[in-house]
């Protein structure tokens, strides 16, 4: 990770070695559907990492498709089946919200 300039990445644990990265790096992150929604605070965990340590957080893309919540009332529930979702992009979500962000 020391030599890495630019990491785009699923939001996870992966993410805590950013901290072996240059002060200049840019971090970009990946959200399945609905994370927005149920993940609460700790979704910007990875984004203060990398203000603390001097990064450029480029931003967030949030997958437009994925499955619904299978319990829309219970909230515990749907966080723990977006937890577990798998990002399905589509070309254009893929291509142009990445780009956007790391060209900043």
């Amino acid at each position: 990770m020391t030599y890495t300039d630019i990491v785009a990445s699923p939001h996870g644990a992966q993410l805590t070695n950013m901290l072996f990265m240059d002060s200049n790096s840019s971090i970009m992150e990946f959200f399945p559907k609905g994370w927005l929604e149920h993940a609460g605070i700790g979704q910007y965990a990875h984004h203060w990492m990398a203000d603390q340590s001097g990064m450029r957080h480029r931003g967030a893309c949030w997958d437009p498709i994925g499955d619904n919540c299978p319990s829309p009332n219970d909230d515990l529930q749907c966080f723990y089946s977006t937890k577990t979702a798998r990002l399905v992009t589509t070309q254009p979500f893929s291509q142009n919200g990445p780009r956007r962000s790391l060209t900043k």
